[in-house]
């Protein structure tokens, strides 16, 4: 049985269209066959019974007969060949019933790798079927269905209950209650207010709302998930190459043991029997069905892996490098803390700076202004702004002159500000920012990009999943990195870095293992792209960093991704089991079929015993286990 059918979306021959769908139903054939032989066989009618057999045997040969021509025609010679020799050759030497028992075998064990691979990818395919199509777009105060590739950004779409949110954009109108569970895991639904950013893909489950769309739908956060998704179910591993290289080199194995067992017995039957237990080899069932299998169950916790070759190399990484902005911080300014001088109180600081603020659209001037509409602070409307290209703002609030920026403002305005008595945030202020009114020192602002409250916990559990060392990589300055994480398991940081050396940090840190890095920013990419495995927030994230990355966490945190490491190193673990488990016992089978110890209808049973038995096991990967205890890390101890 050949790995290509896993995952496969080829249609170029018509056969890719109905194939996949027979080998689910492939089995009744040689089943009724079989039932209908044994019946006329217990009414004493053998001829009947032969018929139905090798009626039978040929049905299932017609089918396979095909799809080794399908693969030939490709260049991919698999164990296929076998399972069409050994039913080829039960029919030449007369042994219907054998026959019968191989067709079924084969076809049985097509049926359960197909309901496998279907039930496995169940969840990357769930992704793709609630992708909409059609979209209500507001025109002039009428209703328009158009289709999603129509709407454009600035567009205003009307969301109803149960519907797709089609594209990234804004709550416009109305309060937005989302269920976002496909995309990332979240059990709960999420309340959005109005001018709040909103994903494509979630599923509105509150009342309908308007949305302003931000991005065509080409562009969106879901339409991008898509795409990942199909390059997923496309991409073969470097564990699904080995087992077909080892495929070849076991069918050659198979041929010689047959021909040898015939040619030292002089009877063909015991080179019946050892193709036969050959058919179909746990090599080529185990690998595919425990990696589709760890991307599915890695989907439905918000963590997309690109494939089954980079489910493999996440299950070995040993070294993180993450980015400190958007990653490890929430990557937006807040205010940290607030100074303020005599007559002026700090509320009322806030509220002129912030008024000022709303004509800036400098990412500090935003924090500012979002700072006092979560207090509560009434902003007036500023008049006579003048922007200062990298030094402020200054301009009048309510008859009053405020200035709002850095040291060189105020003393372009010959203001002069108290010394600064050390107070504050000192290393960890992203930035300082002086406000002045009538020409006298009101407060001193101090911002910081903050760590995420679960930024701590998700680098204790990576190294608790066997990441043995943490380095953090980012363009800030050395102090305000050092701040941040003190007192987090992070063993070196690279600081003072643009893109390039970026790279070049990830380059270095390959000498102490495979690389895996974790950013969210366009200036990412190059460094996701460098390291053996690449992960992107992409929740929020720049498009480029999910296109470049390996991995893409659909939720904007760093949480997902030590039991998306669990995930993948149980399903590498679980491939390996299976696939060295099976072929040990296939050829201790091959080996008794050769010395004249099993028939050929004796083999096929024991063949199907193990082809059942590997699937089985390779489909545990679905399950909840946790893997510290059944798959432990070296140098980690087993929970208790």
């Amino acid at each position: 049985m050949t790995t290509a059918a896993l995952g496969s979306t080829e249609t170029a021959m018509p056969a890719a269209r109905w194939m996949p769908r027979l080998r689910g139903w492939l089995a009744v054939l040689p089943l009724a066959g079989l039932c209908a032989g044994l019946l006329a066989q217990a009414l004493a009618r053998a001829d009947i019974a032969a018929t139905a057999w090798t009626l039978a045997t040929l049905a299932v040969l017609a089918v396979l007969a095909s799809q080794v021509v399908t693969s030939l025609a490709k260049g991919d010679v698999g164990l296929d060949l076998v399972a069409l020799l050994s039913m080829g050759g039960a029919l030449a030497l007369s042994q219907p019933l054998a026959g019968a028992v191989i067709a079924l075998m084969y076809a049985g064990g097509q049926s359960l790798e197909a309901y496998a691979a279907g039930r496995a990818g169940r969840a990357m395919t769930a992704l793709i079927a609630r992708q909409p199509r059609m979209a209500l777009r507001e025109d002039g105060g009428a209703l328009t269905e158009v289709p999603i590739a129509a709407l454009l950004p600035g567009d205003r779409v009307l969301v109803r209950v149960g519907d797709v949110l089609p594209v990234d954009g804004r709550v416009a109108a109305g309060r937005a209650v989302l269920d976002r569970s496909s995309l990332t895991g979240e059990a709960l639904p999420v309340a959005v207010e109005t001018g709040d950013p909103v994903l494509s893909g979630s599923v509105n489950v509150g009342t309908a709302f308007t949305l302003l769309a931000e991005r065509p739908a080409a562009e969106s956060t879901y339409a991008g998930i898509v795409r990942l998704v199909e390059a997923a179910r496309t991409r073969k591993a470097p564990l699904a190459r080995m087992a077909d290289r080892y495929g070849l080199a076991f069918l050659g194995l198979t041929l010689l043991l047959a021909g040898g067992a015939w040619a030292a017995s002089g009877d063909p039957v015991r080179a019946l029997a050892v193709l036969v237990v050959a058919t179909p080899c746990p090599l080529i069932l185990a690998v595919p069905v425990a990696l589709v299998s760890g991307l599915s169950r890695a989907a439905a916790i918000g963590v997309l892996v690109k494939g089954g070759g980079a489910l493999e190399t996440l299950a070995k990484v040993r070294v993180l490098v993450v980015d400190k902005t958007g990653t490890l911080t929430h990557g937006t300014a807040r205010l940290a803390s607030a100074r303020a001088f005599a007559p002026f109180g700090e509320p009322e600081a806030l509220r002129l700076a912030a008024s000022l603020d709303q004509a800036s659209g400098h990412p500090i001037a935003r924090a500012l202004v979002e700072e006092a509409r979560r207090r509560g602070l009434a902003l007036s409307q500023p008049t006579k702004v003048i922007e200062h290209p990298g030094e402020g703002v200054s301009g009048w609030v309510e008859r009053r002159h405020v200035l709002v920026g850095g040291p060189r403002l105020m003393r372009m305005h010959d203001v002069r500000f108290p010394p600064a008595d050390g107070a504050g945030h000192a290393g960890a202020t992203t930035a300082t920012v002086l406000v002045a009114v009538d020409g006298m020192p009101a407060a001193v602002l101090e911002l910081a990009d903050p760590l995420r409250t679960d930024g701590g916990r998700a680098l204790s559990a990576l190294r608790a999943c066997g990441i043995e060392r943490v380095v953090l990589a980012t363009g800030d300055r050395r102090a305000v990195a050092e701040a941040l994480v003190a007192g987090l398991p992070v063993d070196a940081v690279a600081a003072d870095l643009d893109p390039a050396a970026k790279t070049g940090a990830v380059a270095a840190e390959r000498r102490n293992g495979p690389v895996m890095m974790v950013g969210d920013g366009v200036n990412d990419a190059p460094a996701l792209a460098s390291a053996d495995l690449g992960v992107a927030l992409g929740a929020r994230g720049a498009a480029a960093a999910a296109e470049a990355a390996d991995v893409v966490l659909l939720v904007d945190s760093l949480a997902p991704l030590p039991e998306a490491v669990r995930i993948a190193r149980r399903a590498r673990a679980i491939a390996l089991q299976s696939v060295w488990a099976g072929i040990g016992l296939s050829l201790a089978g091959m080996v008794a079929a050769a010395l004249g110890h099993l028939t050929p209808l004796q083999g096929a049973l024991l063949q199907e015993a193990i082809d059942v038995a590997v699937i089985l096991n390779a489909m545990r990967v679905l399950g909840g286990a946790r893997t510290a205890r059944e798959f432990p890390v070296p140098g980690v101890p087993k929970p208790t």
